[in-house]
């Protein structure tokens, strides 16, 4: 039972559900509402009264102490619950084998953590592969990139035209995430002990929607981290806009002359230190 029926019945309210909604007789003492013309998303207890447009919160109007971390956590079970309810995703390719190289200098395990591989097939073929996943843990695409040099597109994904997530799903450090651009930024600065670092795939792929939806998994600040040329700092100044459209605080690393796909050990390492001392 969800917080929201529980106290409508605590107070002897009576309720209809409707969908995910609760239908109650308006709460606004100024309506005299003949009919259940109120409706309270049953999991959030928001409601609004389309009759007089009376709006709120069920638990602030009854002065009942509902945690912003108990709001956040059934954000997230409703989002999981509707990609899941969206289809079982795309499955591992039969036949595949698994990468267990350590190209550009990342260590095999953490290829063997994204589940990085090889197959013969010819969107696959010459490339190491990633699968995608969304906030449900389902393969929504995959991802590949040219390890020959030879191939017309240096990435691949896989189906084409798919609507990415932001990727991985990480645990935010003292509230902060790291927002990078491409796969093997996130994945070379998750190899060098920044683990809280996702990345959009490109800015086409981020949108306002996506970045709101950080704010559930407690995110409270977005550190864009994109290439240090001037393209890659014109975009993180958009993205960083868009950031702080959502209400969430952001700002910009810039490293002139390198990308965060490129960064050592050593240098990963300071600017672990520096943004988290």
């Amino acid at each position: 039972m969800s917080a929201v029926i529980e106290l409508l019945e605590e107070r002897g309210i009576y309720y209809k559900l409707s969908g995910r909604d609760v239908l109650i007789r308006c709460l606004n003492p100024e309506h005299d509402d003949g009919n259940p013309s109120m409706r309270i998303d049953k999991v959030l207890g928001v409601f609004n009264c389309f009759s007089c447009g009376y709006k709120g919160s069920l638990f602030r109007h009854y002065n009942v102490d509902y945690s912003e971390t108990e709001m956040r956590r059934e954000k997230l079970k409703r989002l999981i619950n509707n990609l899941r309810a969206a289809g079982v995703g795309l499955s591992m390719p039969e036949g595949f084998m698994s990468y267990i190289g350590n190209w550009r200098d990342i260590k095999p395990e953490t290829y063997r953590r994204f589940e990085a591989f090889r197959h013969h097939d010819k969107h696959f073929i010459g490339r190491i592969n990633f699968p995608i996943k969304d906030a449900s843990g389902r393969i929504v695409a995959f991802q590949g990139r040219d390890e020959t040099g030879t191939l017309d597109n240096k990435y691949m994904f896989y189906p084409s035209g798919v609507k990415l997530p932001l990727f991985p799903q990480v645990r935010p450090l003292q509230g902060r995430v790291i927002l990078v651009e491409g796969i093997f930024d996130m994945i070379n600065l998750h190899d060098k002990g920044l683990t809280n670092a996702m990345c959009c795939f490109g800015t086409k792929n981020i949108n306002e929607d996506k970045l709101g939806m950080l704010s559930i998994q407690g995110v409270e600040e977005v550190i864009v981290f994109f290439d240090g040329d001037d393209a890659g700092q014109n975009a993180a100044k958009i993205v960083k806009e868009m950031i702080e459209r959502v209400g969430l605080t952001s700002r910009n690393v810039a490293l002139k002359g390198t990308d965060p796909g490129a960064l050592p050990i050593k240098s990963v390492q300071t600017l672990k230190s520096k943004l988290y001392a």
